[in-house]
C-alpha cells in the first residue's frame, strides 16, 4: 500500500467533490487525481531526482506531494520563513529537484526546473491557462519500501534531522486510523498547521481518504479562523495550543459561535491545561480530540477523544480529571514501553522513558534507523501510562532538571504558572550551578492586564501549589517566549539567552 493507492481511493470515490481549497484555488478530486500524473510526466521529462516544496498551504501543495508518489520521488516540504542561506543549504543535497515555490531567487536560480505555485498547476491544468502535457513515458510510481516524505524536525533542542517517511509508514497510518469515505458531503476540514509540517502532511492524507473538502487558511488569524469555519460550514478543524490560546483570548468570555463546529482538535506541542479548560466552556458544542505524534512516527499514535474531555472537566474524582492532561490511549496498531534509564520496562505506574512500535513508525533519519534490535523507537519523551493505558507525557527526556539529585519536570512547573491569572506564557529550564548541580529558572510573559505581578509573587504561587524544592531559584520576565510555528517551546534558545543575560548583568527579575 502506498499514497498512490490512497488517491485513486479517493479519486474513485469522490471524483468531482471539491478536494481542496484556499481563497479562490481549489482542486476537485478528479483534478488532483490528474495534476499528479501529469506532475508525474513532468518530474520524468526534467529528470528530478525530488520534489521540493516551498511555500505556505495551498493546492499546489498536494499537487506536488501526490506528483512526486506517482514519479517514484521523494517530496519535501521545507520551512518556507526559513532564510535563503538555509533553504540553499537544505536544497543542495537535490541538485536535480523540481521545485514549487513563490520565492524569486528560487526561479532565478533555477531555470527550467521551478515553479510557482499558481503556474505548477496552471501548467497541468488545461483550462487553467496551457494545454502542455509533458509525457515522458511509462511512470514508476514509488513503491511501498520507497521513501515517500522527508521532513526536517523542528530541532528545538538541537540541529533539525531529516526524518524519513516511507510509503508504508504513512499508509500504515491513514489505513488503519481512518475510515474510507466516512466523510458526508457537506464536512469540511479547516487545516492552518504549516505544509513542512508532519501534521500538515496527516491532516491532508486522512482528510482526503475520508473524503472531506480542506479548507487552507494561508496565515493564521483568531477573527479569521473562526470567520472562516462560520463562512464554510466547517465541521472539523485542527490547531496547535498557541493557536487555540489566541482564539480563546481573541474571545474573551464569549461564545464562539461556530454550530457546524463537530471536532476541534489539538496537538504539535504541550496544551495548557487552563487554555484547555477555557476552550473547552468556550466551545460547547465541539468534540475536542488531543492528538499526540511525532514526526518519526507518521504522526498521531495515542489519542484522547470528546467523551474523554467531557468526562474530565465534569467529573469530581481527581483520577479521571487528571486525564484532562494526558495525551488519552495509544492507538491499537502502535505499541507503547515505558522504560527506566537501564532500558527495563518501569514497574507500575512510574514514569521513564517512552519507546514505540509499529508500522507507521519510521524512526530513520537520512538512511539512519535508530530502531533497536526489535523495532522499537526511543521518542526521547518522558512519561508514564496509569492502569487504564492513559498515556501522560512529563516533556522531552533531555530537558529534565536534575537540582540536588531530584528529577524535576519543567512541564509540572509549566503548567503551575500558567495557571495564574497574570501569566500568559512560561518556560522552566535549568541553570549550571556548582552547588545543587542545576537551578530552576522560569522565564514568563504576563497578560496585558496582569498588573504589577513580581518574581516573589509567582514563587510563592509555586511554593503554594508543589513542593518547595520545584519552587524557580529565580524568575525571568521577557515580552514573549521563543516558539516554533507549531507552538513548541525553543527551550535551547531560552537557556542560551537567559545564561548570556545572567553572565553579563543583575537579573531585574531574581
Amino acid at each position: 500500500m502506498d499514497l498512490n493507492l490512497l488517491l485513486d481511493m479517493a479519486v474513485t470515490g469522490y471524483g468531482d467533490r471539491t478536494a481542496v481549497s484556499e481563497g479562490e484555488d481549489s482542486l476537485t478530486y478528479a483534478e488532483l487525481g490528474r495534476v499528479a500524473t501529469l506532475g508525474a510526466r513532468l518530474v520524468r521529462r526534467i529528470g528530478a531526482d525530488a520534489v521540493i516544496f516551498v511555500g505556505p498551504s495551498h493546492p499546489a501543495y498536494p499537487a506536488a506531494l501526490f506528483a512526486s508518489a506517482a514519479a517514484g520521488v521523494p517530496f519535501i516540504p521545507l520551512n518556507y520563513r526559513l532564510g535563503r542561506d538555509q533553504l540553499e543549504d537544505l536544497m543542495a543535497g537535490y541538485p536535480k529537484a523540481l521545485v514549487v515555490s513563490d520565492e524569486p531567487w528560487i526561479g532565478e536560480g533555477m531555470p527550467g526546473r521551478a515553479r510557482s505555485l499558481r503556474s505548477y498547476l496552471a501548467t497541468l491544468l488545461d483550462d487553467r491557462g496551457s494545454s502542455e502535457e509533458p509525457d515522458a513515458g511509462p511512470l514508476s510510481p514509488g513503491q511501498t519500501d520507497d521513501v515517500a516524505v522527508v521532513l526536517h524536525t523542528s530541532g528545538t533542542s538541537g540541529t533539525p534531522k531529516a526524518a524519513l517517511l516511507r510509503h508504508r509508514n504513512l499508509a500504515s497510518y491513514v489505513f488503519t486510523t481512518v475510515e474510507f469515505a466516512n466523510a458526508t458531503d457537506e464536512e469540511a476540514a479547516l487545516v492552518t498547521v504549516p505544509t513542512y509540517h508532519v501534521a500538515g502532511l496527516a491532516n491532508l492524507v486522512s482528510n482526503l481518504y475520508a473524503g472531506r473538502r480542506i479548507v487552507y487558511l494561508e496565515a493564521f488569524d483568531p477573527q479569521r479562523w473562526l470567520e472562516t469555519i462560520r463562512s464554510e460550514g466547517i465541521t472539523q478543524a485542527m490547531v496547535v495550543p498557541t493557536m487555540l490560546a489566541r482564539v480563546v483570548r481573541f474571545l474573551d468570555g464569549a461564545d464562539a459561535r461556530v454550530p457546524t463546529l463537530r471536532t476541534l482538535a489539538y496537538g504539535g506541542s504541550r496544551m495548557p491545561i487552563p487554555v484547555l479548560e477555557e476552550a473547552l466552556a468556550r466551545f460547547p458544542d465541539a468534540g475536542f480530540v488531543n492528538a499526540y505524534g511525532l514526526t518519526e512516527t507518521s504522526s498521531t499514535i495515542a489519542l484522547l477523544g470528546p467523551d474523554d474531555h467531557r468526562a474530565a472537566l465534569t467529573s469530581n474524582q481527581p483520577r479521571a480529571r487528571a486525564r484532562l492532561g494526558s495525551v488519552g490511549r495509544v492507538i491499537p496498531s502502535v505499541e507503547v514501553e515505558v522504560r527506566d534509564d537501564g532500558g527495563a520496562p518501569t514497574a507500575g505506574q512510574l514514569p521513564g522513558l517512552i519507546f514505540l512500535r509499529g508500522d507507521q513508525v519510521s524512526g530513520e533519519y537520512a538512511g539512519v534507523s535508530v530502531l533497536d534490535a526489535d523495532g522499537w523507537f526511543p521518542t526521547g519523551d518522558r512519561g508514564w501510562q496509569d492502569d487504564e493505558g492513559y498515556l501522560f507525557i512529563e516533556g522531552r527526556a533531555d530537558d529534565t532538571i536534575i537540582r540536588g539529585g531530584e528529577n524535576v519536570s519543567p512541564a509540572e512547573i509549566e503548567d503551575v504558572l500558567l495557571a495564574h491569572p497574570a501569566v500568559a506564557d512560561a518556560a522552566v529550564v535549568g541553570l549550571s550551578d556548582d552547588e545543587w548541580g542545576q537551578r530552576i529558572a522560569a522565564v514568563v510573559s504576563i497578560d496585558g492586564d496582569g498588573g504589577a505581578v513580581t518574581s516573589d509573587v509567582l514563587r510563592e504561587w509555586v511554593r503554594d501549589h508543589l513542593r518547595s524544592s520545584k519552587t524557580p531559584d529565580l524568575v525571568a520576565f521577557w515580552p514573549e517566549l521563543p516558539r516554533t510555528a507549531t507552538g513548541k517551546l525553543l527551550r535551547r534558545q531560552i537557556l542560551e539567552d537567559l545564561s548570556s543575560t545572567l553572565a553579563t548583568e543583575n537579573p531585574t527579575a531574581s
